[in-house]
């Protein structure tokens, strides 16, 4: 596993790093969990990054950690969901931080987001000073932020973030030469989400998740060739070789996905050909697609 810098934070991270949005699921056990967490460990993924929205994901993952933690680099979200707190104050953030410290079973942090606010509340101040408290106080090590459009154009160029967290993929390519660009010109880190665009090559027809149907419907509408190679490893390559991009973040709860991939990345870059077609066809049908948050 190739192992990257996040911008200039001082961390180190592995090319894909584990989304762990599924391991808050009641479809899964804590034994599933550690399993894939350690075999996931043991692949040589070194990242894994949730979300206090992302059920007891958190919880799951401290818990499989155990004895593990300095393996690894933890990235989490904040900013909500705290009972008896305003979403998007300072003691939301603050509050946010400590609980995560508590069920991650770690004594810091390494990347802590604001997780999809807008513009406004980034502005405003008080959430991104709540956060930088937080890495004063040796908490947290690098403080991010994650989403879309014209607040994470406003992140990457505040001075605030030491990395950002944002959608890429062959179906959704608006970030490659905006808010990622700026951001490896800025020294920051990169972390991808939505990598394979949620896999639209999974269902026949479009699916109901809203999320999920747009990207069915760029699939469909882009026409792309996968050639000889497996669509998850066409897009998992062209999205963890993108310049300026730390790493990608597969969001899944199968190990035998998550080591496909890990296999893919592993194989380097797709051909300049290849590459070169996946953004011509963007170019030609998606120029102006947003980024999915």
């Amino acid at each position: 596993m190739e192992l990257r810098s996040l911008g200039r934070t001082g961390l180190t991270v592995s090319a894909v790093g584990l989304g762990a949005g599924r391991l808050g699921g009641e479809d899964l056990s804590q034994s599933q969990v550690d399993r894939l967490v350690r075999g996931a460990i043991d692949a040589g993924v070194c990242l894994f990054d949730t979300a206090r929205s992302y059920g007891l994901s958190e919880e799951r993952l401290g818990r499989a950690l155990a004895g593990r933690r300095q393996e690894v680099v933890l990235s989490t979200k904040v900013g909500y969901g705290v009972p008896g707190l305003p979403d998007w104050t300072a003691p939301c953030v603050s509050a946010g931080v400590e609980a995560a410290l508590s069920r991650l079973r770690t004594d810091r942090l390494d990347v802590v987001h604001l997780h999809s606010c807008g513009l406004d509340l980034l502005r405003r101040g008080e959430v991104v000073e709540a956060l930088l408290r937080t890495v004063e106080a040796g908490k947290v090590r690098a403080a991010a932020y994650s989403g879309e459009g014209e607040a994470l154009a406003w992140a990457v160029r505040c001075g605030a973030f030491g990395s950002i967290q944002c959608s890429l993929s062959a179906l959704d390519q608006v970030n490659a030469a905006g808010a990622v660009g700026e951001a490896r010109a800025r020294g920051l880190g990169v972390l991808v989400k939505r990598p394979l665009g949620d896999a639209p090559w999974r269902f026949a027809e479009r699916p109901a998740a809203p999320d999920v149907a747009l990207y069915w419907d760029r699939f469909q509408a882009l026409r792309l060739e996968p050639g000889h190679r497996p669509w998850a490893e066409l897009l998992a390559r062209f999205a963890a070789f993108a310049p300026g991009v730390s790493a990608i973040l597969l969001g899944t709860a199968d190990p035998a996905h998550l080591g496909a991939v890990v296999e893919a990345v592993g194989r380097g870059p797709l051909p300049p050909e290849v590459e070169q077609g996946l953004r011509a066809a963007f170019a030609r049908e998606g120029a102006s697609w947003a980024g999915v948050v």
